[in-house]
């Protein structure tokens, strides 16, 4: 991909201050274009994107009831449209059916989903605008697959599959695109820990045909791709990142 083939684009990544949602943004940002960035705290955030001048800020709980509306309006403040929208935040606690509270189940359906189909809704007519709008959320192999001790996690992402490809379906007549990702094992701040078990290292690794754990600048490529022109006739598409781990039997 040529530089700044996103010069003058106006991008929001959600979740942005570290991990994937960093190597996102930062992707977008070194392509030229605008990144609105929002996570929960930030002296994060302003620290995280203190080099790019083209970089906006946003401290903002997406669970809050008044959250989507904050940002829309804060969007409708600081730009003229929104072109690409990238809904990545989200967490994961380990638990089974039977030790999942309710409180767990709550607490990642509101951010994993809730929060996602909220925001996309209010952002809609900025999209709209446009002309050529890209939704990309996050999912997870886990959109195709279970895992143990991931009852609730995976299924919010199995939800953010179907939500996505409603959203494309609905969304086509607008000229707006919506896919997800599907980020295998990849190595950030809070993934790292597990990664340091290097007996799970190694299932990782060997499970996937590359050899190697992922990186969330390979999870940012897959974004820009889909955010692309080239990527116009691609919608309510699932894309692995995860090294063909979940074609490995």
């Amino acid at each position: 991909m040529h530089q700044d083939q996103f010069k003058n684009k106006i991008v929001l990544v959600t979740g942005a201050a570290s991990g994937i949602g960093e190597a996102i943004a930062k992707a977008f940002l070194e392509q030229g274009a605008q990144v609105m960035v929002v996570d929960l705290d930030i002296v994060s955030l302003t620290e995280c994107f203190s080099d790019y001048t083209l970089a906006l800020p946003l401290e903002q709980d997406l669970t809050q009831e008044k959250a989507s509306e904050n940002i829309v309006n804060w969007l409708e403040a600081n730009a003229v449209r929104l072109d690409i929208l990238v809904n990545n935040a989200g967490r994961a606690l380990p638990g089974e059916i039977g030790t999942t509270t309710d409180e767990m189940w709550q607490s990642m359906m509101d951010i994993n989903v809730t929060a996602m189909f909220r925001l996309t809704r209010k952002a809609l007519p900025l999209l709209k605008e446009s002309g050529a709008g890209r939704i990309i959320n996050l999912g997870s192999i886990m959109s195709d697959m279970a895992g143990p001790n991931f009852f609730a996690y995976g299924t919010t992402k199995h939800a953010v599959a179907g939500m996505t490809k409603s959203m494309s379906v609905d969304l086509g007549k607008y000229g707006i695109t919506a896919n997800y990702l599907q980020p295998g094992a990849i190595v950030t701040a809070l993934s790292k820990p597990f990664f340091d078990d290097e007996d799970f290292k190694k299932y990782w690794e060997g499970k996937a045909p590359v050899g190697r754990l992922g990186q969330p600048e390979d999870v940012a490529h897959a974004a820009l791709f889909l955010a692309s022109e080239k990527s116009s006739f691609i919608t309510g598409v699932g894309l692995n990142i995860d090294g063909g781990a979940i074609v490995m039997f």
